[in-house]
């Protein structure tokens, strides 16, 4: 009897991955192709309408620092030169990080 239940044993361990392994791994893969596929791209949108505003506030706070108001010529020059310093701060963060600064 003894015998027996060894080989049972012996059979039962041969590299078969239990199932309760094989539930685990479906639902964490399952977990994360939900977090990569519906929930990441949510939130980057979210993220980019957050920014969009910030950058906007700046602007207003900033161009209406020196007298010009919302929707007017001067303000919408100030805004497109704001970006303009914004993008070549971001070019110089890029060059440092890359290590040509």
């Amino acid at each position: 009897m003894a015998k027996a239940d060894t080989t049972s044993l012996a059979r039962n361990s041969g590299g078969a991955i239990p199932f309760g392994y094989m539930t685990l791994i479906a639902v964490l893969t399952a977990c994360g192709l939900y977090a990569a596929f519906i929930v990441a791209p949510e939130e980057r949108a979210v993220a980019q309408q957050q920014l969009a505003q910030e950058i906007a506030d700046e602007n207003r706070a900033f161009c209406e620092t020196f007298g010009m108001r919302g929707r007017t010529d001067e303000f919408r020059a100030c805004s497109e030169q704001l970006a303009i310093i914004r993008h070549k701060q971001a070019d110089r963060d890029r060059a440092a990080e890359a290590g040509i600064l």
